[in-house]
């Protein structure tokens, strides 16, 4: 059985307004995790999904180019065991 992971990143730079929660959630839903994509007020996006390790990385490398119009300046992520919170991946 794959271990799952629980992974919180925040995504800096010009990040809202571009579609990026959007891109965010195809390529999540794409992968089969589940979690939300959030604007928070300083500018930057908050990023939490749950799944195989694997699937994580190849989410995360996306976060560090964005979509199309998206330019990500700085990621900060963190991994931790999943605790199995979200049903779907959805955007707030």
């Amino acid at each position: 059985m794959t271990q799952h992971q629980h992974l919180r990143a925040v995504v800096q730079g010009e990040v809202q307004g571009v579609g990026f929660r959007w891109a965010v959630q195809r390529e999540a839903r794409r992968l089969g995790l589940s979690g939300y994509a959030q604007n928070l007020p300083d500018g930057s996006v908050l990023v939490e999904a749950e799944g195989a390790a694997g699937t994580l990385d190849e989410l995360e490398r996306f976060l560090r180019r964005g979509p199309r119009y998206a330019q990500v300046e700085g990621l900060q992520a963190q991994r931790s065991d999943a605790r199995g919170d979200f049903d779907g991946f959805v955007t707030r």
